[in-house]
C-alpha cells in the first residue's frame, strides 16, 4: 500500500505544489522563496521521515504570509490524502525535542478534527526575512487541512531560531509516530470506527 499524495493549489496570490510520501526516508526538495521557511520544511521532512517536495511561487513582494499559509494548506491536504481511511495507524504521537537551550513538546492525534494549540513564545519578530508569527499560520493551516489535533508547548527557550526549529522538529517526530503503521491495530483506531 502506498501512502503518498500530490496536491496543487493556484490562486491569485500563490502557486503551490506539494508531493509527499509518509513512508519515505526524509529526502526533501523545498523551494518556497523564503529561506528560513525552507530550512524548517527541510527539518520537518527529515525528522518525520517524509519524502517531501515543495515548490511555491508566491507574492513575496507583499510578504511571505500567503506563501507560507498556502504551503500549509497543501501539506495538510497531502497528509490527509496519503493517510486514506487511516486504518492500521498508531494515531497518537508525541515528542520532546531540545535544541540547545530551547525545549518544545509536541502531541499529535490523527483525529479527523483539525486544531492547533500553540503555546510557543518567540522573542523577536524576524528571523532573517521570516516573520516569526508565520510559524503559527503554517501549522494552523496544516493541522486544519490534515484533520489533525496538534499541541505545541514551549518549555524553555531564548533564541528564536532554536525555539521555532525545536517546534518544527517536535511536530515532525510526533507526526512520524502517529502515522506509523501499527501491526497490532486492526481497522481504524477509534471506537467510532472512523477518523
Amino acid at each position: 500500500m502506498t501512502r503518498n499524495a500530490r496536491v496543487e493549489r493556484a490562486t491569485g496570490e500563490t502557486s503551490v505544489i506539494v508531493e509527499l510520501d509518509l513512508d519515505g526516508s526524509g529526502r526533501t526538495q523545498v523551494e518556497t522563496g523564503v529561506p528560513f521557511f525552507d530550512h524548517m520544511l527541510d527539518a520537518l521532512g527529515r525528522h518525520a521521515l517524509l519524502d517531501l517536495a515543495v515548490e511555491a511561487d508566491g507574492d513575496l513582494e507583499v510578504d511571505a504570509h500567503h506563501t507560507v499559509e498556502d504551503v500549509g494548506i497543501c501539506m495538510g491536504r497531502a497528509i490527509a490524502e496519503a493517510l486514506g481511511d487511516k486504518a492500521g495507524i498508531r494515531r497518537f504521537g508525541s515528542a520532546a525535542v531540545p535544541l540547545d537551550e530551547a525545549l518544545v513538546l509536541a502531541a499529535v492525534d490523527i483525529s479527523g478534527r483539525g486544531s492547533l494549540t500553540y503555546e510557543v513564545e518567540v522573542p523577536i519578530e524576524l528571523i532573517g526575512t521570516f516573520d516569526t508569527t508565520l510559524a503559527r499560520e503554517f501549522l494552523t493551516s496544516l493541522a486544519n487541512n490534515a484533520g489533525i489535533t496538534l499541541h505545541l508547548h514551549e518549555v524553555a527557550g531564548e533564541n528564536a531560531h532554536h525555539i521555532i526549529e525545536a517546534a518544527f522538529k517536535a511536530f515532525a517526530r510526533a507526526l512520524r509516530e502517529a502515522v506509523e503503521p501499527d501491526p497490532r491495530v486492526t481497522g481504524v483506531p477509534s471506537t467510532k470506527g472512523v477518523l
